[in-house]
Order: C-alpha cells, then sequence, then structure tokens
C-alpha cells in the first residue's frame, strides 16, 4: 500500500509539473504573438537589405520578395543591414516542390529550415539546423499544419538562449543553446545545387533588447 501511494503522489507530481508546462509554453506563446512587429521590407526594393553584387538571385515582384537560383544552380543569402540580438521575426513563406531555404540569427549563425534537408533528404521546416538537427530542436506537427503551395506564416523568436518558432501561429519547436549569443543580421537562404524558389512577403521585426 505504502508503494501504491509513493507512486501515485509522483505520478501526481508529474501531471502537476507537466499542466504547468503547458501553461507556461501557453503563456510565452501568447506573449511572443502579442508583440507588435515592425515592417523590414517595403515591397517594392531591397532597401535594408545587404544584396549580392552581382545579384540575379533576389528581386521584388509585385510586392513579394523573391529568391531563385541562378542557371548555375548556385545559392544565395541575403541580410538585412540591421543587427538583431533578441528579437522576433516573421514572414509569409510559399513555394512548390522541394527547396531548401531558412531563416538565419545570430552569430554563431543558428539556422531554422524551410524545406527540405539535403543531407537527411526530408522535409525538417521549423527544425533548428547547427551543423545537424539536434532532436530537441526538431519541429513537431508540421504534416498538420504546413500548407503546401500557399502561404505559411513562419515566426522565430530570439530571445536569452532560447529559440521559439511557430508555424501559422502554433509553436512547433523551440532549441536552446548559450553557444548562439551574439548579435547579427537576419538571414534568407537559398541554397545552391538544386532549382528552387522561395518567396517572402509580409517581413516584419521587433527587438526586444
Amino acid at each position: 500500500m505504502r508503494a501504491m501511494k509513493m507512486n501515485t503522489q509522483t505520478v501526481g507530481r508529474a501531471a502537476a509539473l507537466a499542466v504547468a508546462g503547458m501553461m507556461a509554453f501557453s503563456v510565452a506563446g501568447q506573449a511572443a504573438e502579442a508583440v507588435a512587429l515592425e515592417p523590414i521590407f517595403n515591397g517594392k526594393d531591397l532597401t535594408g537589405w545587404k544584396a549580392p553584387n552581382p545579384n540575379p538571385f533576389w528581386k521584388v515582384v509585385d510586392g513579394v520578395l523573391v529568391g531563385e537560383n541562378n542557371p548555375e544552380l548556385k545559392g544565395s543569402m541575403l541580410y538585412t543591414e540591421k543587427s538583431y540580438k533578441d528579437v522576433i521575426f516573421e514572414a509569409e513563406v510559399r513555394w512548390e516542390g522541394e527547396i531548401d531555404s531558412g531563416y538565419m540569427m545570430r552569430k554563431p549563425q543558428i539556422q531554422m529550415q524551410i524545406g527540405v534537408s539535403r543531407s537527411l533528404k526530408k522535409d525538417m521546416t521549423c527544425s533548428f539546423y547547427t551543423g545537424k538537427y539536434p532532436e530537441e530542436g526538431q519541429a513537431k506537427n508540421i504534416e498538420k499544419l504546413l500548407k503546401p503551395g500557399q502561404w505559411n506564416t513562419i515566426r522565430m523568436m530570439a530571445k536569452g538562449d532560447t529559440f521559439t518558432i511557430w508555424l501559422n501561429g502554433e509553436q512547433v519547436s523551440q532549441f536552446t543553446d548559450a553557444k548562439y549569443a551574439d548579435a547579427a543580421p537576419i538571414g534568407l537562404q537559398i541554397h545552391g545545387g538544386l532549382k528552387m524558389k522561395v518567396e517572402f512577403r509580409n517581413l516584419r521585426a521587433k527587438a526586444l533588447d
């Protein structure tokens, strides 16, 4: 009877901790959603961004930022002129077929994947890449939330040593590592080696520090 009582108490404490964790998770998500973000793309040109020179990769079409490989299938990065440390960044993203793109933040650089991983050969959208895909930073429930071929809203928050991702309003991944500590521009990626096109609109950000 004593063992049963102790096990019941242990289960009860574990359940209470789980509920508390879910409540904190929800509150953090609501707090992030409540932050008013500011446009960092004017819908007309690349003002405020550092494009490669020459630049066959990035262009603005009907208010949409379009990233596409050149004929040699080279990759490219597009960075904000401004650096950020603690920040929320959000964009609507659309693509068709197989792509390999992502958001970049901090120094050293941490990436949130969009599309198919070149190494794993599977869709790792909203998962964190650090030279590998750490299990604790891999996104959950993507297949239920992702809208192929349509606009998807992907938000990334860097706060202290913790990085959090929301897909279409729902939190899908979180990764903690104090290594990625310094301010840096926000980056968008076109991966080399495959023919791909990715589109961004309503790019917005808010520095938290």
